[in-house]
């Protein structure tokens, strides 16, 4: 289930759209090259089945987990829905119909706001929440309407609640597939969420997403245990899905969604956290930073882990939830169980409540921080214009470099914390010194110079990123903005093509290249262009207005 993973819109000048980094959590960087394919990429990787021959017993276990109903054809868990938005007037159905299943919407009295998509895959167990999956020329979207588990209801992708318009554009990062399925197939080159399909060969998560390949064990080879690992790759197999951090940044020239069990997760992406202090509020994903506060971990230490608690082959039905969480409780803290509250046998209940998720509407989030009773409100997080402020990586190391420093910052600034822009923007100065080769610290440090309106050096960055990596859509976005305000349309036309082509769904892009068409009297490229916006974006209100504009007989250039 996904929260809002970009901003879409930035205007400026008059007209004129920029780009803005992507900005959900996990900063996707350019790396090195586009063309860099996945390291640990899996051409044939094996279904759960394949373990049952020999570990039957944990296989039937396994197979009632959430985790093993993380994901799938859509046909396979179909949650109909039939209701209407009231912010919008959009009315939503999902629903069965000759084997397939479908997405509508519809709203009364306009005719672009009416149609289906088929829903390919879904989601999510569905026991927090669920979304599907459709496509529109190959391109992978995310439904916008999800069910809350919690809730049992049916209501509009998080972050979107209020939405006037429908995000039916909304792309199926790698961040949120990586989570939910095993052997995904990596975007296609240059694109964000163009997938050769079937996008996952198997249901749910496999066993291979925390035992590694299993085609050597097969044969008789190892397959990792994560128990026998060091604390540090053991704990990865569970960070990669359960840790968010304040911020995240892919590593350069890598990717999550090539992590394998055994691994490093920081060869592949670097989790940042304000350590100064803590949060009464919880995200959705927050289990793994939460429980390093906690004074069991901190007295712990590498003795504890998540499975101190959790077993990953099984799930307690709710009948024995509190008698089996208070076993483990109590595994540490048995001086306890006729002592401390002694009637009182849930736990949880009192140490770790759930609270509702900052971030995830209609979702509880369990606290693990193991709260000590009565809680004390935690001090409030200071403002990222406090020199004592620290981003620090997550677990916290020395090794950390520059560029995913600076990048961190300069994300932090595009979500709207503009008190970290300074800091991000002398750091990025000095990482382009230290990593002269790199498209994303280009193309970030090209976006801060424009803003400060020095558009020479802003050029100079967005071309030089661009070399190192012709795919990059933001530098080309962007640019193209540069070339428009200074009077050159071919070339601003040359750039959003290319990034349009890429990424269709960023309406952003289309809108700008649909007035550079417009401005050269090319009315019938704007035109169909514009066709091409609300293709994937059907709501879009300029591009509605726009269209009209352009099929008057005398067309005007308005937007």
């Amino acid at each position: 289930m996904r929260k809002p993973s970009y901003i879409l819109l930035l205007m400026i000048a008059a007209f004129w759209i920029l780009a803005l980094t992507p900005q959900n959590k996990a900063v996707v960087s350019e790396g090195t090259s586009s063309t860099v394919q996945p390291k640990n990429a899996q051409s044939t990787p094996s279904g759960d089945e394949v373990c049952a021959g020999c570990h039957s017993a944990i296989y039937k276990s396994y197979k009632l987990t959430p985790m093993a109903h993380a994901s799938g054809r859509a046909t396979e868990n179909l949650i109909t829905a039939d209701f209407t938005h009231k912010e919008s007037g959009v009315h939503y159905r999902i629903f069965a119909e000759d084997g397939r299943a479908w997405l509508s919407f519809e709203r009364k009295g306009d005719a672009l706001v009416h149609g289906k998509r088929e829903l390919l895959y879904y989601i999510g167990s569905g026991r927090r929440g669920l979304t599907y999956l459709f496509a529109v020329d190959g391109f992978v979207f995310e439904s916008p309407i999800n069910w809350y588990g919690d809730k049992r209801t049916w209501d509009m992708a998080p972050a979107y609640q209020n939405a006037q318009e429908i995000p039916m554009n909304l792309p199926a990062h790698t961040s949120c597939l990586h989570c939910h399925v095993s052997g995904m197939r990596p975007p296609l080159q240059g694109t964000e969420n163009r997938y050769q399909m079937p996008l996952f060969p198997h249901s749910g998560v496999s066993c291979e997403r925390c035992h590694g390949p299993g085609s050597s064990h097969i044969n008789g080879g190892a397959i990792v245990n994560p128990a026998k690992l060091s604390p540090e790759r053991r704990d990865a197999i569970c960070m990669q899905c359960h840790m968010e951090g304040r911020v995240s940044v892919e590593r350069a020239g890598r990717h999550i969604y090539e992590f394998k069990p055994g691994d490093s997760l920081t060869d592949y992406i670097r989790y940042y956290v304000f350590p100064e202090s803590s949060s009464a509020a919880l995200g959705a994903v927050s289990q793994v930073e939460a429980l390093a506060q906690s004074a069991c971990k901190k007295k712990s230490g590498d003795a504890m882990s998540c499975t101190s608690c959790h077993d990953p082959h099984f799930s307690p039905p709710p009948e024995e939830r509190v008698s089996y969480y208070r076993s483990k409780c109590l595994a540490c803290h048995g001086e306890l169980e006729t002592k401390h509250r002694p009637k009182e046998k849930d736990c949880i209940a009192c140490h770790m409540p759930a609270s509702q998720s900052t971030d995830v509407a209609h979702t509880e989030v369990t606290d693990h921080r193991i709260l000590r009773m009565p809680v004390v409100p935690p001090p409030p997080l200071e403002t990222s214009n406090d020199p004592k402020l620290r981003l620090v990586p997550f677990p916290d190391s020395p090794e950390a470099d520059l560029r995913d420093l600076s990048l961190a910052w300069e994300s932090l600034a595009n979500r709207g914390m503009e008190e970290a822009r300074p800091r991000a923007e002398n750091m990025l100065r000095h990482a382009l010194v230290e990593f002269p080769n790199d498209p994303a610290i280009f193309s970030a440090l090209g976006y801060e110079e424009q803003k400060h309106g020095a558009i020479n050096a802003a050029r100079d960055h967005y071309r030089r990123a661009l070399s190192l990596d012709p795919d990059s859509t933001d530098a080309a976005t962007n640019l193209g903005v540069i070339e428009a305000q200074s009077g050159d349309l071919s070339d601003a036309i040359r750039l959003w093509q290319g990034a349009f082509q890429l990424t269709p769904g960023r309406s952003n892009i289309g809108m700008n290249l649909a007035r550079a068409f417009c401005m050269s009297a090319k009315f019938n490229d704007s035109r169909d262009t514009i066709i091409r916006v609300l293709e994937f974006n059907p709501d879009l209100g300029g591009a509605k207005k726009s269209l009209q504009d352009l099929n008057r007989p005398h067309p005007t250039c308005n937007f």
